[in-house]
């Protein structure tokens, strides 16, 4: 049995890697001005994912219940037209921020090297800028990685009934999948922060570049998604 919910562990971490998963918190990953801050994102979309296969699968395992096919279609469609939103979201904040690029100065007499977004309109101080650091609990992860879960919970029951024959070991399985989900989002998170984070310092080009191609990538995902479901 040990053997079993081991494997849940690696299957949910496997199973974040999966591209609509990948596509959605690599758009969350632009919004995050560090690594860390990139990582929190993904580990919060895994909890997101994890709450709603937890509520999902263990209100059906112990009812033997069953998810309408139906509504398991309406849900990966609903999923395909986030991943829609999300990557036009990304292109409207590449176009309306403007990012750039430069070294400034500080009262202290510090120079630092930082990504500057402003928007149309806004007023440029070369010199020196006043920076705000807010640790906001990121809801907005929070849904998406909850959407996520209700997609694909059909599918996790289904493989959780083949896998484990009682629900409280089903639902601790679940559980399990779900932890591997947050720790394997976590560590993508940062396979794809890095290279926004350091393409920050000085190239500008690239970082805006790699910004526009999360965009359209999580677009076209997004669009062969609910063209997949719809077909």
């Amino acid at each position: 049995m040990t053997a079993v919910l081991l494997l849940g562990f690696l299957i949910g971490m496997r199973h974040a890697v999966e591209a609509d998963h990948v596509a959605a918190v690599a758009t969350l990953a632009t919004r995050g001005p560090s690594v860390a801050e990139a990582v929190r994102q993904g580990a919060v979309w895994g909890l997101g994912h994890t709450l709603t296969l937890l509520v999902v699968g263990s209100t059906v395992l112990l009812l033997n219940a069953v998810v309408p096919e139906s509504a398991a279609h309406a849900l990966e469609f609903a999923v395909g037209v986030m991943l829609v939103i999300l990557g036009i979201d990304v292109l409207r904040r590449l176009w309306r921020e403007r990012i750039h690029f430069h070294s400034h100065r500080h009262a202290d007499g510090a120079e630092h090297f930082h990504a500057h977004a402003h928007d149309s309109g806004a007023s440029h101080d070369p010199v020196h800028h006043d920076h705000e650091h807010r640790r906001r609990f990121p809801v907005r992860a929070l849904l998406i990685g909850a959407m996520h879960g209700m997609a694909g919970s059909a599918a996790l029951i289904l493989l959780t009934l083949e896998t484990v024959g009682k629900p409280a070991v089903g639902i601790l399985y679940i559980a399990l999948f779900g932890l591997g989900s947050i720790a394997g989002m976590a560590a993508l998170s940062v396979v794809i922060a890095v290279p926004l984070r350091y393409s920050a310092h000085g190239l500008t080009r690239l970082h805006n570049s790699l910004r526009g191609t999360i965009g359209v990538v999580t677009i076209t995902l997004g669009g062969l998604l609910m063209f997949q479901v719809a077909s």
